[in-house]
């Protein structure tokens, strides 16, 4: 029986790798659709049904999670990332297995398995889905999270805790990290990623493309558009502003 896949992935080399890797099962399978954008994959899961879908987190226009709270799903998803801060809601979202790029064709075969060991098991597939995710949750890695970032300055070295850190800007290659005082620090990492990676999701929320802010440290959350909050964050004195694509689970994130 044929396997009607969708793959929702907007870095063109990731995707042919993941094609690649399907081609060489020993299964017949249609690629039903390659998409890249939050609002294609809505528009596309609201009409079609497929048996599987591999799904990027970080998409061109927002974060995929915004597609499974508006859309809803009922094939496993195998959710494919850079980044290990997404856990937690892949598993809230029919996620059945979690591939952290870049990963090897063995790592994808194992995903592949137990898609496979899903489809064929004779148990309603929510109990079943659930003990998978049982189990995923429980062989979670546990997570380090960076505790302070060393700053070099011409008058020497010094250390920047990041719990005193209110919100990280990126700036033309350059990243800050302004403090609970206001005070503007120039860190040696170039992106806003790298930076991301290493902080508590719990705690860092990427509202833009070039702002991450600190929870403790936001006062004020106002309308500033239909599709936009504007911020007030603690000793900062322009407002920053959440990108229409963030502002729904910044929402979510803020309130938890």
């Amino acid at each position: 029986v044929m396997i009607r896949v969708l793959i929702i992935e907007d870095e063109i080399p990731a995707r042919n790798k993941l094609k690649r890797f399907l081609k060489e099962l020993d299964t017949e399978i249609e690629i039903v659709d390659e998409i890249d954008t939050v609002e294609a994959a809505i528009d596309f899961l609201l009409n079609k049904q497929v048996e599987l879908i591999f799904s990027d987190i970080e998409l061109l226009d927002g974060n995929a999670f915004e597609i499974y709270n508006k859309v809803s799903v009922n094939c496993p998803i195998i959710f494919t990332t850079a980044y290990n801060q997404f856990w937690m809601n892949a598993f809230e979202s029919n996620g059945i297995d979690y591939l952290l790029k870049p990963f090897t064709k063995e790592r994808f075969e194992k995903a592949w398995d137990k898609f496979l060991l899903l489809r064929n098991s004779s148990q309603p597939e929510n109990t079943l889905l659930r003990k998978l995710q049982d189990f995923l949750e429980s062989s979670r890695p546990a997570t380090q999270y960076k505790i302070r970032f060393t700053v070099h300055a011409h008058h020497g070295t010094y250390f920047l805790d990041v719990k005193d850190i209110s919100f990280f800007e990126a700036n033309e290659g350059v990243i800050f990290a302004y403090d609970h005082l206001g005070k503007k620090h120039l860190l040696k990492e170039t992106t806003l990623k790298e930076i991301e990676v290493l902080l508590s999701p719990k705690e860092f929320f990427r509202i833009n493309r070039s702002e991450l802010v600190n929870k403790d440290y936001v006062e004020k959350i106002e309308r500033f558009s239909k599709n936009i909050l504007q911020l007030k964050v603690k000793s900062c004195t322009k407002l920053l502003k959440t990108s229409q694509g963030n502002t729904v689970s910044f929402r979510e994130w803020i309130e938890n």
